[in-house]
């Protein structure tokens, strides 16, 4: 058989899955123990690492004296490592954190000896369009795939064409994928034949010429003893990945080519339920992945003198190491899924420190009796924000200027008068902290002691003094300062900041001024509209909203275009796995309330809201077999659970969308709960931002392998379809069915995987409870709804705006000091130009900006600007970029990712 086959020793090494993390890792230190005696021992032996460095790192904090050993094996090109941190699920996090993934584990495998430079993707449930274009950009030539692959692919190598046209040599993983050549060496007796079946079938594959990969592992597995010796005999060679892929020089020319992402069922399953199951780790991953990306890294870029580095290092491990393909999928066992909670949360929590010490040190210079407002976009924002301000004058900008507020809510000033032991009163008092406010005051007078808080800098107070004047108290009175939350109308400069603050009514509008303040606000406010709102009907001169009387709104917008029946609330069983929707043998779907109530919030200027409310009644649970609760339900069970769904309406002024926060208690088991919006023209396909992307998508998905090819899809920040668009806070699964966008809300389920799912043929992992994935409890989405009228490149700045809120921070300087001016961070505009990242790199400032368009366009940066550089996605700097009068002009391609390095002044 000459060298017609080379055999890759590997593992698959899923880092946490039916089993946490901790456990996991006892066996792979075992396994790497192993690998190392055995390569140290067998020169021919070569092993590859399955692409990620967490197995080395997880390794390694165990065995550091172990270091040197792997080092020397990578050097020798025997043992194969990276180029990923972690092997990722591409859907479910953002393409930010792809490219710090890959970029964490290219440079930590560089100092054990090199990266192997192919983008190995084993076990994905499918691929995003735009990785031929990330791996590219980071320097590699090459992919590697198993899920997801069309049936158009007939060999084993392929064009994978991303949208800007990145063409990348991929090599396909077919029959068996990943495990193909797993069954080689299982004994000795049989050998020869299984090697000539194996030739015969991969040479359909691959063709009467060339060698044949054998990918010789699976998940957790640990070498032979011995193989050498069957690779001799069988006259096959051993190799690493990189060793048989490298013997190609990356030339597409000839190969098949597929474009966009890889979504196909036709060679294996993809598992696409994985995008719903447990949404509270999607939801937290969306959170996490924000605070870092576009708010701790550019403040602290821009605003936050010496870089925290360390900090958002510390913060991006996590995130990485969430985003793993049975980690934030969240079809592992209950602990895998709270381990992985708690990992992004540490991440979030690490992005708002930092963004806090950001904030504190600008708030330094904003009165106290003010607040701080910072713009997390590269584009001038106007937009209403809730503040908490003292007393009941109007507020003004850093001009001068009055600005529009609306009251929503007044706090208490009589926070405590009793009697009382004013030494009790006194075990209140936590240094000049008291009710959560501070001492600025106190007084004794006819036997009352009282204190005057306010949410400003204390007095300097000594509790030793107040002992001594109280004799004869016999009461205890506690008031606080006036103050009301507003919701107030402000501009602020891109990824910059500017200031509010009450000043008297005379001095905002003038000694002669009445009641015309109002009207002044709103001449102020551009032509601005007023919303108005009662418990029917919102307008904001942009999008009228109407409450119909079964819960459902009408949308209208300016233009004319309408979306009839939005919001309704369909609840249909689901036994299911993690993997997998299955829906019950008999279905029971329930779309209508029992009972309907609407209240009104709030009615404008600036924020009209309606709170309403429908009442359900939905199955408690999936009907199981008694005896047998492993066995799917074949219905939906007669016992049901009342369950109110409250759905805040909400519509602000200046926005073309209206927001809804829904919320209900799912106190059932085994259903799924979507929101349905009907289109206002009829659509055959939908439009879905992605990693770096925009994609397209029809209705069907392509069939094959056996797994029932249900067309839900996954969207990152906004989908569109048919003249409306669904802006959203997290990944999300969708699907255009019957003239109507469903996304859903709730997916609950009871097991890992189902030996028996009705909706694919074998098990996806072993069935095994996880009671925690019927996610009982408050479930809260926010999300929001536009209607457009040509195309879904209107929803761009919108859902921008929408995911990156104004940030509100009370001033602690001085009440004397005047509001400092505006100011302007850096300024990214142009046609379909979204930042993904700014961050400080080497002292250099590192943006990376993507060109959500077909067509090309140019970004525009603007911001005091010196020079400036290209540079690659690893951070790797190249050709300078001319810079006129502070600003970078920067061509760039449909569907280009591209990363430049500049200098301020």
């Amino acid at each position: 058989m000459s060298s017609e086959i080379v055999v890759v020793p590997h593992t698959h090494w899923d880092r946490e899955w039916y089993e946490p993390f901790q456990r996991f890792r006892l066996r792979l230190v075992a396994l790497l123990d192993e690998v190392l005696d055995t390569m140290e021992r067998e020169p021919a032996y070569h092993f590859t690492l399955d692409g990620q460095l967490a197995c080395v790192d997880d390794y390694l904090e165990v065995r550091p004296e172990n270091r040197d050993r792997i080092a020397a094996l990578v050097e020798s090109g025997r043992l194969a490592v990276g180029p990923w941190q972690i092997l990722l699920d591409e859907f479910l996090c953002s393409g930010e954190n792809i490219v710090r993934n890959l970029e964490l584990g290219m440079s930590r495998a560089d100092k054990l000896g090199g990266a192997m430079p192919v983008g190995y993707l084993p076990d994905m449930f499918g691929h995003t369009a735009q990785m031929p274009q990330i791996l590219r950009k980071a320097g590699l030539l090459h992919a590697c795939v198993y899920r997801g692959v069309p049936s158009s692919v007939v060999t084993d190598a392929f064009a994978w064409v991303a949208p800007d046209g990145t063409a990348l040599r991929t090599q396909y993983l077919p029959a068996g994928g990943y495990g193909n050549g797993a069954h080689l060496f299982s004994d000795s007796e049989g050998l020869e034949g299984r090697a000539a079946a194996f030739v015969e079938t991969m040479r359909r594959w691959h063709g009467p010429e060339g060698s044949l990969l054998a990918m010789y592992g699976t998940d957790h597995s640990a070498p032979v003893r011995g193989l050498p010796e069957m690779v001799a005999a069988i006259g096959a060679r051993m190799d690493t990945l990189s060793g048989y892929i490298g013997a190609y020089s990356g030339d597409v020319e000839g190969l098949p080519r597929v474009e966009g992402e890889l979504r196909s069922h036709a060679r294996a399953n993809i598992l696409p339920g994985v995008i719903s199951i447990r949404p509270h780790v999607k939801q937290a991953m969306g959170r996490a992945e924000r605070m870092v990306e576009r708010y701790a890294e550019p403040l602290a870029a821009l605003w936050g003198g010496e870089w925290p580095g360390r900090f958002l290092d510390m913060a991006w491990w996590r995130l990485v190491d969430a985003s793993g393909h049975d980690s934030v999928t969240g079809c592992g066992v209950d602990d895998t899924a709270q381990q992985v909670a708690a990992r992004i949360a540490e991440a979030e929590q690490l992005g708002q420190a930092v963004r806090d010490m950001v904030t504190a040190r600008l708030a330094r210079d904003v009165p106290s009796d003010g607040v701080l407002v910072v713009n997390p976009t590269p584009a001038t924002r106007r937009g209403v924000v809730i503040v908490d301000v003292a007393g009941a004058d109007p507020l003004v900008d850093p001009s001068g200027r009055p600005i529009p507020v609306q009251p929503l809510e007044h706090a208490a000033t009589l926070l405590l008068d009793e009697k009382m032991d004013p030494a009790t009163a006194l075990t209140f008092v936590h240094g000049t902290e008291l009710y959560g406010q501070h001492i600025t005051s106190w007084s004794v007078q006819d036997g009352t002691l009282t204190f005057t808080v306010a949410r400003e800098t204390p007095i300097v107070f000594d509790v030793d003094d107040l002992r001594g004047e109280l004799d004869g108290v016999t009461r205890v009175r506690i008031l606080a300062e006036p103050r009301r939350t507003v919701a107030a109308l402000v501009e602020a400069p891109p990824l910059g900041h500017t200031g509010l603050r009450p000043v008297p009514h005379a001095q905002a509008y003038g000694a002669d001024s009445g009641d015309e303040h109002h009207a002044s606000c709103w001449r102020a406010a551009d032509g601005l509209a007023p919303v108005r709102g009662d418990a029917e009907v919102l307008d904001n001169g942009l999008l009228r909203v109407a409450v119909a009387s079964d819960g459902t709104l009408t949308l209208v917008a300016r233009d004319g275009t309408t979306v009839t029946g939005a919001g309704r609330i369909v609840d249909g069983g689901d036994v299911g796995d993690t993997y997998n929707y299955a829906p019950p043998l008999d279905d029971l779907v329930v779309s209508e309330p029992e009972s309907v109530d609407t209240e009104l919030v709030c009615s404008g200027p600036l924020v009209a809201a309606v709170d309403v409310r429908r009442t359900y009644r939905w199955p408690a649970a999936g009907d199981g077999i008694e005896g047998a609760p492993e066995l799917p339900a074949a219905s939906r069970s007669e016992r049901t659970e009342e369950t109110v769904v409250v759905t805040r309406v909400e519509l602000r002024a200046g926005e073309p969308f209206v927001r809804l926060h829904v919320e209900f208690d799912n106190r059932s088991a085994d259903h799924r709960v979507r929101l349905h919006v009907p289109l206002p023209s009829q659509a055959s396909e939908s439009y879905a931002e992605g990693q770096f992307a925009v994609v397209r998508r029809g209705t069907t998905s392509e069939a094959g392998c056996g797994e029932t090819p249900l067309p839900t899809f996954p969207a990152s920040s906004w989908v569109a379809a048919g003249g409306v668009a669904a802006l959203l806070e997290h990944v999300t699964e969708y699907e255009l069915t019957g003239g109507e966008l469903a996304l859903t809300l709730l997916r609950s389920v009871g097991y890992l995987s189902r030996n028996r799912n009705a909706l694919r043929p074998e098990p996806a992992g072993p069935q095994l409870p996880t009671p925690a994935a019927q996610s009982r409890g408050v479930r809260s989405v926010r999300l929001a709804l536009m209607p457009y009228a040509e195309s879904w490149q209107e929803v761009l700045p919108h859902a921008e705006a929408f995911r990156h809120d104004l940030l509100v921070t009370p001033g602690t300087g001085d009440r004397s000091l005047a509001l400092p001016e505006p100011a302007a961070g850096l300024s990214v505009t142009g046609d379909g130009v979204v930042m993904t990242s700014l961050r400080d790199r080497d002292g250099w400032s590192e943006l990376r900006v993507v060109a959500l368009t077909p067509s090309a366009t140019e970004a525009v940066i603007s911001g005091d600007l010196l020079e400036a550089r290209h540079a690659d996605l690893r951070g790797r700097p190249g050709d300078a970029v001319p810079v006129a009068d502070g600003t970078l002009r920067l061509p760039l391609g449909p569907w280009e990712i591209a990363t430049v390095q500049f200098r301020q002044r």
